[in-house]
């Protein structure tokens, strides 16, 4: 089946670029030229994801995401004009999935979207193949329903921050250094200082921790990297 992605951006020419580029290679984009429209069409249809700009006049980007994921863990990779790294940290503490800055490859767009749909579609290794449910005290995590539970209540994660918190819990009591984790996550090697996974691991804390400002599961390990505890209530 044609994955569907919307293109929310208010520059007609760069989306019009996009849309052919990403639709002559398999994906079926549709588009809408500002957040007002963009989110009416992801209420009355269904998309497997989403790239939305920050710059737009009206309800900027970072305005629509937060709309967006108060009913909504739809993949979204953000754009933006600004190369600026808190405008990147804002865009992934409040959900989304990927971020790319403006000028970029098309190329590049389209294996972030690659990336994050497969993430989202939860393909399991091997056709008919099932994994059972990791559990560690409270915390249940269904891999193959992508779904993460605490006392049996639902915590929604995005896509990317499921499989960075998929990746501890696989290692359980082995400390994961920042390039390994990304490593396991992305299948590529990732700049060391990249800090966008502190920013997911914030948001997963949030999510699982009873305190996450004293996190008992997932342990900061300072110039070393992460560590998810075996044994925790």
């Amino acid at each position: 089946m044609t994955e569907r992605v919307l293109l929310i951006d208010d520059d007609d020419a760069l989306a019009g670029m996009v849309s052919d580029y990403l639709g002559g290679r398999g994906l079926d984009v549709s588009r809408a030229a500002d957040g007002p429209e963009g989110l009416a069409m992801l209420a009355r249809d269904s998309y497997d994801a989403v790239v939305l700009d920050v710059m737009m006049p009206g309800p900027d980007g970072f305005e629509v995401l937060r709309t967006l994921r108060a009913t909504s863990s739809i993949p979204v990779v953000m754009l933006t004009a600004r190369g600026d790294d808190m405008d990147r940290i804002v865009g992934l503490e409040m959900g989304a999935d990927d971020y790319l800055p403006k000028p970029f490859n098309p190329r590049e767009l389209l294996a972030r979207l690659r990336a994050v749909l497969r993430r989202s579609s939860g393909t399991v290794a091997s056709e008919g193949a099932s994994s059972p449910p990791l559990r560690f005290g409270r915390l249940e995590i269904d891999v193959d329903g992508r779904r993460v539970r605490v006392s049996g209540e639902d915590r929604p994660l995005t896509g990317h921050q499921f499989e960075l918190l998929l990746a501890l819990a696989r290692s359980p009591g082995r400390a994961l250094t920042r390039d390994e984790i990304m490593q396991r996550v992305r299948g590529e090697n990732l700049d060391a200082f990249d800090r966008s996974i502190d920013v997911h691991i914030s948001r997963i804390r949030a999510a699982i921790e009873d305190d996450p400002k004293k996190p008992r599961r997932i342990i900061t390990l300072r110039g070393v990297g992460y560590l998810f505890a075996r044994s925790q209530d």
